[in-house]
Formats: C-alpha cells, structure tokens, sequence
C-alpha cells in the first residue's frame, strides 16, 4: 500500500493534469495534498484522482473562498472523517479519516501555518495533543508541517528549538517520523527557499507504533514532466513524500470504544465533477 503526501502549490493551477499524470505513475494508493483548493485546477485533479481509481474523497475546501489553500485525501478504499475535540481549530488546514482497506488505518492530512501568521505553535500544539491521547489503532499523520529537526533537516539555519522539539515530542509520545526512521543521517531537503536557494526538509509522515511494523520505506521525490533526479519545481515547489505499508496479517477494524476524544461521521461519496468544473457543496 502507497500513501503519498504532497503540497501542489498554489491549488495545482496549469499543472493539474500533469500533476495526476505523475500521482499515477506512483501508482499511489491514498493521497493527501496539501494546497489543494476549491478552484478549476484542484475540481479538475479530483476528478482525475477518482478516474484513476481513488474515488472516495474529503475535502476541506472552501465554497466561499475558493483560492485558500486547503486539503484533499484521495483513496482507493472507503474514507470516515474522524473528528477530535483536541484537533487544531484550523479546520481547513487538518483533516482525519479512517481508511476502510484491507488493513484499515487512519490517516491525518495537515498543513501547518508558517510563524508569520501566528498561528503556528497552537496548531503544533494540538497536533502534538492528538499524538499524546491517541487510541485509536494504527496511524499516520502526513503534510507539509513546515518544521524540522535542527541541522539534519536544514541546509541553513532555519529551524529554531521549539520546531525541532515538536518533532521530539512526537516521537516520545511514539509518533515516529517514517523518513528519518528508516534513513537516520540522510540529508534530503523537500523545498528550496526562492530568495536563497537553501533547502529544507519541512514535509513529513509520523507514524504511531501500531502502524510501524508496517513500515516498508519512505522516500521523497520530485514530480516531473520529464526523467531525471535532480530537484525540479516543474510541477511543485515541494518534493513529494511516498510512505509504502506492507500487509499485515490478523488485522481487526479500527475501534470506536474507548477513544472518548473521537466522534466518526460517515462521510457520503463525494460527488462527480466534470474536469474544469467547482467543486460543490461545502467542505467534507
């Protein structure tokens, strides 16, 4: 099984189609993006999504401003929103589901507001709440967090200490990061500042310890238009992460009994929409 986090950039815009020709060719299986919008371009990529066979969908898009950066999950297999009491307020910016597959999990798209905004280390925060109090089964948490481990993950300095200590903080609290796990001294850099040019790694997947057995590789890599390996904003500013789970055996759905900060809410198939066309109704 595939999962692929990726920010698009901007809602995709032109790049839409050429955005779903590379997510096929990763053969993804669920998919988070962030940045995605309520615009043409993103209507447009959803739909492409469902046609190459992820037609269970949730959005946080919204019908009244259409050109906010927002979320979309994508999925092979059906999807439940999951709804916390402890979740980040930014609704927009967060979305949780249970993934109904073979061997079900629950997935948590984020986007994490930069420090301009102010709104950073309260969304940090929460997501760190979700982390601490979690018993819902196995897990994974995966976007563009805009935050990093101090050195390792910076070509430059950039990352302070509180940034670096969420992702400590997550990991105490069993939440591994799948990338460094699995790579503990490779430097990669997922996004490239314009002015400077220095690289950062700011996109990532944690993993809680239900679902790490399950681990198999993460790895990130550049969506293009053409061959190569070199860095490339061709389609995307942001390097995309791909996450693969292996099967496991004896598995059992995921429980609602005794996660006293979860509601689940059956979420109705997502309705189709012509390539080019808005997307409808309000946010999923």
């Amino acid at each position: 099984m595939r999962i692929v986090g990726w920010n698009i950039r901007a809602g995709g815009g032109r790049r839409a189609e050429a955005l779903a020709g590379q997510l096929e060719r990763w053969r993804a299986d669920v998919v988070a993006l962030s940045e995605f919008r309520g615009t043409l371009p993103s209507a447009g990529l959803a739909q492409a999504l469902a046609e190459m066979g992820l037609p269970h969908q949730l959005h946080t898009a919204d019908p009244t401003a259409l050109a906010l950066n927002r979320l979309l999950l994508a999925s092979r297999w059906p999807l439940r929103r999951l709804h916390r009491t402890d979740a980040p307020s930014e609704s927009g910016r967060w979305l949780l589901a249970a993934v109904d597959g073979p061997a079900p999990f629950a997935v948590g798209a984020l986007h994490v507001p930069n420090r301009v905004t102010g709104r950073k280390w309260p969304f940090l925060d929460a997501v760190l709440e979700v982390a601490r109090r979690w018993r819902g089964g196995p897990a994974l948490m995966i976007g563009d967090t805009n935050s990093g481990r101090p050195g390792i993950d910076e070509e430059v300095v950039g990352f302070n200490a509180r940034e670096g200590g969420w992702v400590e903080a997550l990991e105490t609290a069993g939440w591994r990061d799948a990338f460094r796990h699995l790579s503990p001294r490779q430097r990669v850099y997922t996004w490239y500042s314009p002015n400077g040019g220095n690289g950062f790694r700011i996109d990532q997947a944690f993993v809680n310890p239900a679902l790490l057995p399950r681990l198999v590789d993460a790895r990130y890599e550049w969506g293009r238009r053409r061959p190569g390996r070199s860095p490339t904003i061709a389609l995307s500013d942001h390097a995309a992460l791909l996450v693969d789970l292996g099967e496991e055996r004896g598995h059992r759905p995921l429980t609602r009994a005794g996660v006293s900060p979860i509601v689940t809410s059956r979420a109705a198939p997502v309705a189709k929409v012509r390539v080019g066309a808005p997307l409808r109704g309000g946010p999923s």
